[in-house]
């Protein structure tokens, strides 16, 4: 199983789509060090703290750019293999079909971390002209968002950077799980991102049904690094749509005929 898994790590990291879409999000909040208008993007407010810079890149990149990503990269997971003809002499070793979904998916859900952690990495590096002393405001990813509730400490404002880090890769999990689904179930990269993507679409467009549907929505939480308080409820549906979507895609590749 270990070999199954490194192995799908090492066509991860290989793959060209995985390392332009690692290299887009690490290179993009480069942009931010020579953006006149930044301010604007902020409600006109000034960017004083390296300490911001995580959360002004990836608010702007959560909503399309990364779940593009993992769309098409995951899918190819899946589509690349059928097109290449290796994922059928893989399936015909002795190694059960379960062990080799398992292994693609733990793979896939790790990518959103690997997105996430390229995106603040360059965003820190960005931020180094502004410093990461104490300063007045917040990070945009703790109370107050970039208002913040005063003055915030280096090691207050890395927690809050960790924090936000980790809970938008988590909200992007169930978006991994759902394009490796669409993967088994089309078997053609791009037909898997397309459908990944126009489900995201479709769920944005409910926002017009009641209150008590778009609580159950996956794209209603795709601002969950930002959000304060008990985050139980959220972190528990997260979960369910992983569980879900990672149960279908490993059921359906059983009985798909590859």
């Amino acid at each position: 199983m270990l070999t199954l898994i490194t192995l799908e790590f090492r066509k991860l990291l290989g793959s060209r789509s995985a390392q332009l879409a690692l290299l887009i999000s690490f290179f993009l909040p480069l942009l931010w060090a020579v953006a006149p208008r930044l301010g604007l993007l902020l409600g006109n407010m000034a960017v004083v703290s390296g300490w911001q810079m995580p959360a002004v890149s990836i608010g702007v990149a959560v909503q399309f750019m990364i779940p593009l990503f993992i769309a098409v990269v995951v899918a190819e997971m899946i589509g690349t293999e059928v097109s290449q003809g290796t994922l059928a002499p893989l399936l015909l070793r002795p190694v059960s079909r379960n062990h080799v979904m398992f292994s693609k998916l733990l793979v896939a859900l790790s990518f959103p971390f690997l997105l996430i952690a390229a995106t603040v990495i360059g965003s820190l590096l960005v931020g180094i002209p502004r410093g990461f002393g104490m300063f007045g405001g917040g990070t945009g990813m703790g109370p107050g968002l970039f208002v913040g509730v005063g003055t915030l400490t280096s090691g207050a404002a890395f927690a809050e950077v960790l924090r936000g880090s980790l809970l938008a890769a988590v909200m992007l999990v169930p978006v991994a799980a759902l394009s490796l689904l669409c993967g088994v179930l089309f078997l053609n990269t791009a037909s898997a991102a397309l459908a990944t993507l126009a489900i995201l679409n479709i769920m944005r467009l409910l926002v017009v049904f009641p209150q008590a549907l778009q609580r159950v929505l996956l794209t209603n939480y795709l601002a969950l690094y930002t959000q304060q308080g008990n985050l139980t409820q959220a972190l528990i549906l997260l979960l369910i749509y992983t569980v879900g979507f990672s149960a279908m895609a490993l059921i359906a590749f059983d009985r798909r005929d590859i």
